[in-house]
């Protein structure tokens, strides 16, 4: 089915307001800061909703959906097992705190607060050309998802001129997130991406339960019963794949969790847009909560339309689903529209453009977002460093402006160029290890040890990078080559991280002043922190809970550690008795079934709870941007003498 007029009616409302946000948000731009980091004035529902819409672009769903059209249920079992670390790293603060308390405006400008101005630069470049390559692809994926999901034409004639459809959606769509960032940079980006966010996460929620109700379950259970007994969709200890999820796997993944946060600088500029290192943290904390309707969408919906297109029930619409895919020609393309044509064609008018306004919102959204933080990274760290004395406040916004369009002008051409031969995670990944291969340890030394040095972060950035680009490239040239990719990874963040820690010990003994990095003691900055309890007692401080929190933080800590241990104790229980017991399929499919359910209830909750706080966040950054001094000089340039130009 094409869409309908209802259809076309909530997508187009819906980015209405999504541009009445940005319009509105545009008088509260004021200063370079403001455009860099919404005058670092957001609280933490508001960067949490507009943190996770941001990291869910159109090319992420499909990506997602690529993976669990073929892994099924199964990798969600997987998951439990870092439940726990995942939650013990954010309630610490990990990274995230530390980072905030330095108040730069870019990741680049925090080395060179901490190492030197050159070395900036150079992770600057790295950072700058393994994004934009990562994000050259954006704009490709995502036209050929609405040219296809809308079903329209190739191309058509206007005033004889043919004009492909595809070089217009991707005009019009880049058009439209250029006018988001133009706005108000990263105030307007925020608000767009809030709205967009609490529109997405009700759709999502309601298409779950729309599937749970329309769909029965044994018609699941009996789809996902064709696949081969040891490519199991249900059962996660009968794939073929069960080697790969071992101890190793599992500890290199949860290390490098660990080791990597924080490093991808697609988003970056959230990273400095908290109101408060706190309000920062607690952000972190939250985003596991607001994952929930998120994932189980990016499982539920690949499990859908697998068993659409395989139980004879649904065979009606599986020809038609097979019909289009006939007309594309490569198989990387045909992967990445399976998912969106069944949805094309089982979804109700009115779900299925409320499918379409969510896909719009998350291609909008990443594109906002990322073409603000590349084009940011490229004044601040690549240009700016050069300059004797900073720029003026007007000529350097000119300049960030001037930027955005030259990363949307790459990736256009980008995307009409270059023809995808891989999967999209493994293209993600190839471009990602340009930087993140060795970021890990400079950025860890540099916010957690005083001893860390210049050199030692030239080398361990080099290290890292070079054995993580090397093995991709060797699994691309050597086929079956014995090591792995999760194991490359392993071996770059442990290189990386032995280099840094040796090359300091040996080299000349100075400690840097990390009070004085982090605002701290003499240093710190008025109105930044906000004591509640100046001494709490030892075990709230066990739990991560320090001066700063309220009564309703320590409720929100309190609830994530029980929620996170029962599944955490679910895991290892099941763990168990899978491997001292043969438990058949429909045993799995009973859990699975009470596990949708149950994160289905909460996911509703979660929603609600979030679009509240995020509400109130919302109107609490108008009012500080509203009345805040600006400071000129607060704009990211880096001087011997900090306050002096």
């Amino acid at each position: 089915m094409s869409l309908g007029w209802l259809d076309w009616g909530i997508v187009l409302v819906t980015l209405f307001f999504m541009v009445y946000g940005v319009v509105f948000s545009k008088r509260f731009m004021r200063s370079v800061a403001d455009f860099l980091a919404a005058g670092r004035s957001a609280g933490r529902y508001l960067m949490t909703v507009s943190l996770g819409m941001a990291m869910l672009g159109a090319i992420s769903v499909i990506g997602e959906f690529e993976v669990f059209f073929k892994s099924g249920f199964c990798l969600k079992w997987w998951e439990l097992s870092m439940a726990l670390a995942i939650l013990l790293v954010t309630v610490s603060g990990w990274i995230i705190y530390r980072f905030r308390q330095t108040r730069a405006l870019t990741l680049a400008q925090f080395f060179e607060m901490r190492y030197s101005r050159n070395f900036r630069v150079f992770a600057g470049i790295l950072a700058f050309v393994s994004g934009i390559i990562n994000f050259g692809i954006f704009p490709a994926v995502g036209a050929r998802f609405f040219i296809y999901y809308m079903g329209l034409p190739a191309g058509f004639e206007v005033w004889g001129i043919h004009v492909s459809t595809f070089v217009l959606m991707m005009t019009v769509l880049l058009g439209i997130a250029i006018f988001f960032v133009f706005s108000g940079g990263q105030v307007a980006v925020i608000i767009a991406d809030f709205i967009q966010g609490v529109f997405s996460n009700f759709v999502f929620v309601l298409l779950i339960f729309f599937f749970l109700l329309t769909i029965e379950w044994s018609q699941i259970f009996e789809a996902l019963s064709i696949v081969p007994r040891e490519a199991s969709m249900v059962n996660p200890f009968k794939t073929g794949q069960v080697e790969d999820f071992n101890f190793w796997y599992f500890l290199i993944g949860l290390v490098g969790f660990v080791y990597n946060f924080m490093s991808w600088q697609g988003t970056q500029a959230y990273n400095s847009s908290a109101k408060s290192a706190h309000e920062a943290k607690m952000s972190k904390v939250l985003e596991n909560w607001r994952n929930y309707p998120r994932n189980l969408f990016l499982m539920f919906l690949p499990v859908i339309a697998f068993v659409v297109l395989n139980h004879p029930d649904f065979s009606h619409i599986a020809g038609k689903v097979g019909s289009v895919i006939g007309t594309v020609g490569s198989p990387e393309i045909q992967s990445q529209l399976r998912v969106p044509l069944v949805l094309r064609f089982i979804l109700p008018v009115g779900l299925a453009g409320a499918f379409a306004a969510v896909m719009l919102a998350a291609f909008l959204s990443t594109h906002d977002t990322y073409l603000h933080s590349w084009g940011s990274i490229f004044i601040q760290d690549i240009v700016m460093p050069f300059r004797k004395k900073p720029f003026s406040p007007v000529q350097h916004i000119r300049l960030l402006r001037l930027a955005v369009i030259g990363v949307a002008v790459f990736i256009f051409f980008f995307s009409l160029i270059f023809q995808q031969t891989q999967h999209i995670y493994l293209f993600f990944a190839i471009t990602a290890a340009i930087f993140v291969g060795g970021s890990g340890a400079v950025i860890i030394g540099g916010l957690y040890w005083k001893r860390g040095t210049t050199a030692a972060a030239w080398s361990a950035m080099i290290t890292g990078s070079t054995i993580s680009v090397g093995g991709i490239i060797l699994h691309q040239v050597i086929e079956d080559f014995p090591i792995n990719g999760q194991w490359f990874w392993g071996l770059s963040m442990v290189a990386a991280s032995l280099v840094y820690v040796l090359v300091s010990l040996l080299g000349r003994v100075r400690d840097f002043d990390l009070d004085k990095l982090l605002h701290r003691g003499k240093y710190e900055v008025k109105g930044e922190i906000k004591i509640i309890d100046a001494a709490p007692s030892r075990g709230w401080k066990v739990l991560g809970m320090g001066k700063e929190f309220t009564r309703g933080d320590k409720a929100i800590y309190i609830l994530s550690y029980a929620w996170i241990l029962i599944w955490t104790l679910i895991f290892i229980g099941g763990t168990v008795f899978n491997l001292t017991h043969d438990v058949s399929d429909s045993g799995w499919m009973k859990y699975w079934k009470v596990y949708v359910v149950i994160y289905a209830a909460v996911s509703l909750v979660i929603v609600v709870w979030f679009t509240i706080g995020g509400i109130r966040d919302m109107r609490s950054m108008f009012k500080q941007l509203g009345r805040q001094k600006r400071d000129d000089m607060d704009d990211g340039f880096v001087t011997s003498t900090p306050g002096k130009r």
